[in-house]
């Protein structure tokens, strides 16, 4: 008898107990929800992350906060997200590089994304773009590879930094083109731009932000796409595939993150305001003036991108010996 009474008050507990945790989750949010972003202020994830907070905290009823933790290639503030509390209260926002190619560029990774973060959607996303200087001759993808192969070794090209998608995208086309291209770093896309009208270098595949001014003012001239398929923003550019150079697919893309084991309800909540805010016009057109897409996409879509420009980019980094030993 005394055993049952012991068993009956414990179940009345276990009822109890979860009738808190139930309520908790109903009242999520209750307190302050940050995101993280493992880029400097002014970069496009962050852009895209202070456009999230404005827009979603009044509809939360809770401040939403931006922090941004650089470095290491978006590794350290990616590590911060993934080492968060899954309470509900830490989401991040991040792209390709952190989740993809920095698992094969890094042997030494403090996070593995697959286990240790849940991906919510992508948010956005721009088309890299294959630009060349106006000095060179070619007109037409075909016409690049032409004057490569002519001049093995003689032209360079820069990239926003050593295992940047901006870097394997265009080894990937030097492969393509079956000569050298010489490459030469940078640290932003800015950089590369200057560096290409000051003829310091010859050619790059960036992000449409970094481009589409000198484009329009015709001191670059664009060539191409590094997409699946043709952008909105620059609906008359062939893709890098139709114009005979299959598989490089470079998207600019940033999406959704939280620390694996976030309460579902907190996860599904934040998600749904986030695809409710790019399908607002205002939004839409806000991300128009950045050259970016709305995308908003699944979180099965998002693992398979992700996904995708692993197996994309591992055999380049792999064939160009390209590492960091951290």
């Amino acid at each position: 008898m005394k055993l049952l009474k012991l068993l009956s008050a414990a179940a009345i507990c276990l009822l109890g107990l979860g009738a808190l945790s139930a309520q908790a989750e109903e009242a999520w949010p209750s307190k302050t929800v940050r995101i993280l972003v493992p880029f400097g202020p002014g970069s496009t994830p962050d852009t895209m992350a202070r456009m999230t907070a404005d827009y979603i905290g009044p509809k939360l009823g809770v401040p939403v906060v931006v922090e941004n933790k650089a470095g290491a290639g978006g590794n350290i503030g990616t590590a911060a997200m993934a080492k968060a509390a899954p309470d509900g209260y830490t989401f991040g926002i991040t792209i390709s590089g952190p989740l993809a190619a920095n698992t094969v560029l890094f042997p030494n990774l403090p996070y593995q994304p697959a286990k240790d973060l849940d991906f919510l959607t992508i948010a956005a996303t721009q088309p890299s773009v294959l630009v060349v200087a106006p000095s060179m001759d070619a007109q037409d993808v075909d016409g690049l590879l032409k004057a490569l192969r002519e001049r093995p070794g003689d032209y360079n090209y820069g990239s926003m930094g050593v295992g940047s998608i901006s870097h394997l995208a265009m080894a990937a086309l030097a492969a393509a083109s079956g000569t050298d291209i010489v490459h030469v770093p940078y640290s932003t896309s800015a950089k590369v731009v200057t560096s290409i009208l000051s003829g310091e270098t010859q050619m790059g595949i960036l992000p449409a932000a970094a481009v589409m001014e000198q484009i329009a003012a015709g001191k670059l001239r664009a060539l191409a796409v590094a997409t699946a398929k043709r952008s909105a923003i620059l609906p008359k550019l062939p893709t890098l595939t139709e114009s005979g150079v299959a598989g490089i697919e470079a998207d600019a893309w940033m999406g959704f993150v939280a620390p694996h084991g976030t309460p579902k309800a907190a996860e599904d909540r934040f998600t749904q305001e986030v695809i409710q805010m790019l399908k607002d016009p205002a939004v839409v057109k806000q991300l128009a003036k950045l050259h970016e897409e709305p995308v908003a996409s699944t979180s099965a879509e998002m693992q398979a991108v992700v996904q995708g420009d692993l197996d994309r980019w591992t055999p380049v980094i792999k064939a160009n010996n390209i590492r960091f030993d951290n």
